[in-house]
């Protein structure tokens, strides 16, 4: 069986040892101790992402280390002061993990064992100064950990709950949920520890698996058995055919006559450039590329996404998926269901976050993103709304005078995301929020679908002839 890019990111297929659940895989006295005292260090020497420079290693797509949103300089960063926030629900991106599966593994083995085929070649020629760490003892190496979460990311994930809980002290919950795949687990758990320090061993971390119901917000992609994940790798495919040979001719010019890399080696490095970045914070590979070969990069990768989650998907199936965070959102802000929990802690993928943003037409591109030319004004960019350890933070909130009645605001990544499909008056436009209602009016999209209705079907059925495509 062929499983796709997009497959292993979700996590369709786990292994059996990622159903596991987190509380059986922790001893909670010797082994928090023992992390809380590593990660209290390790927060106090944490390079934080906030940079005023909006460099090309910030935008390698939804492998991008984590990164502050730019600023929407349209919009206020606070809300008014007469307003109070009542209710949160984030949903946030595992940290930074390693390769998400074989393809992207056997790209980077490739690239370093033609580096050990040329080793010899390598060492008694000239090479410029970007290239010469191939003449440094062995040369290139990688021991990568595929799919699993980094130090890098176990680190996002602690100092993010730790802000959290600076930003909302008010806030608590007794449950966590997180999908079932093993890093997600993981996110969830150092994140409670960085949110609820010794406290966090008294909460229940929980996975879909525990939620009764026949689909999940957090992954309703397992319910979609007809979307064909391939889809997305052939949009990209045509993509990275046309800008990888240019990226290959002109390394191999640089290098040797002995040494011939191919496309996958160039696609190799490129990829090695993002992991390193995910697994120790910087990669010499990173430097090898110009801004311009990383942004073409960055563009598959956003190829990818919005062909397996976003507004390239064939009959609508990214937007159909979304809209059951949208509904489960507006439930839970309209309190249709009597819950009164004002905080929501759930962990997912990139494709939550995305499929969600696609059913409310949030980051759409008019005309679509397309495989035949870059876009380099385009909304649907994951670097900015889903790197690693993206959060997703929606906030219910009133007001004395400034606002009547029930508002909603997204923070995404630490800057507000104008809600522009229902904004109605200049303070909605001024702070990028809009009514709760106006909100729910503007979704109708997804309020008018339900699991397993005729919509459903048409984009996720299992016998769907545009989406159940071999490959």
């Amino acid at each position: 069986m062929t499983v796709s890019r997009a497959e292993l990111e979700f996590g369709i297929f786990s292994h059996p040892d990622n159903t596991m659940k987190p509380i059986s895989l922790i001893s909670p006295t010797m082994f928090v101790q023992g992390i809380l005292n590593w990660l209290t260090l390790a927060s106090l020497t944490f390079i934080s992402h906030k940079h005023k420079d909006d460099g090309p290693l910030k935008r390698l797509g939804n492998l991008t280390p984590y990164r502050v949103a730019p600023v929407s300089h349209k919009v206020e960063a606070e809300l008014p002061d007469d307003c109070s926030v009542n209710r949160v629900m984030l949903m946030h991106r595992h940290g930074s993990r390693g390769p998400a599966g074989a393809e992207e593994v056997d790209l980077i083995n490739t690239l370093v064992q033609t580096l050990r085929n040329s080793h010899d070649a390598l060492q008694g020629s000239y090479l410029p100064e970007n290239l010469r760490f191939l003449q440094t003892g062995k040369g290139y190496e990688s021991h990568l950990d595929p799919e699993n979460l980094t130090i890098i990311g176990r680190q996002q994930l602690f100092n993010h709950g730790v802000e959290f809980g600076l930003k909302y002290p008010n806030f608590t919950t007794e449950t966590l949920l997180s999908s079932t795949t093993q890093r997600v687990i993981d996110s969830m758990y150092f994140f409670a520890q960085g949110r609820f320090g010794r406290e966090a061993e008294d909460k229940d971390l929980l996975t879909v698996d525990d939620i009764p119901g026949p689909v999940s917000w957090i992954t309703p992609w397992n319910s979609c058995p007809g979307i064909d994940w391939h889809y997305a790798s052939k949009v990209a495919s045509n993509w990275s055919e046309s800008y990888l040979p240019k990226i290959t001719k002109r390394l191999n010019d640089l290098l040797p006559y002995d040494v011939s890399l191919t496309d996958d080696d160039t696609h190799g490095a490129l990829y090695a450039c993002a992991y390193d970045l995910a697994t120790g914070d910087e990669s010499p590979w990173c430097d090898v590329f110009h801004a311009d070969e990383l942004a073409d990069f960055e563009y598959e990768l956003d190829l990818i996404m919005v062909a397996s989650v976003g507004y390239l998907v064939p009959n609508n199936a990214g937007r159909v998926m979304g809209s059951v965070f949208v509904n489960e959102l507006i439930n839970r802000f309209s309190n249709t269901s009597g819950e009164a929990q004002s905080l929501f802690l759930e962990f997912g993928h990139d494709a939550t976050i995305l499929a969600a943003m696609a059913a409310m037409d949030l980051n759409r591109d008019d005309p679509p993103l397309s495989s035949e030319e870059l876009r380099w004004r385009r909304r649907f960019r994951t670097s900015y709304q889903t790197p690693f350890a993206a959060q997703m933070i929606w906030e219910s909130f009133t007001c004395k005078e400034s606002f009547d009645g029930p508002q909603i605001r997204l923070v995404l990544n630490e800057e507000t995301y104008p809600l522009r499909t229902c904004e109605k008056t200049k303070r909605d436009r001024r702070f990028g929020t809009c009514s709760l209602d106006a909100f729910i009016r503007a979704n109708q999209f997804s309020t008018d679908i339900e699991f397993g209705d005729d919509t459903w079907q048409a984009a996720c059925g299992a016998h769907s002839e545009v989406l159940y495509v071999q490959g």
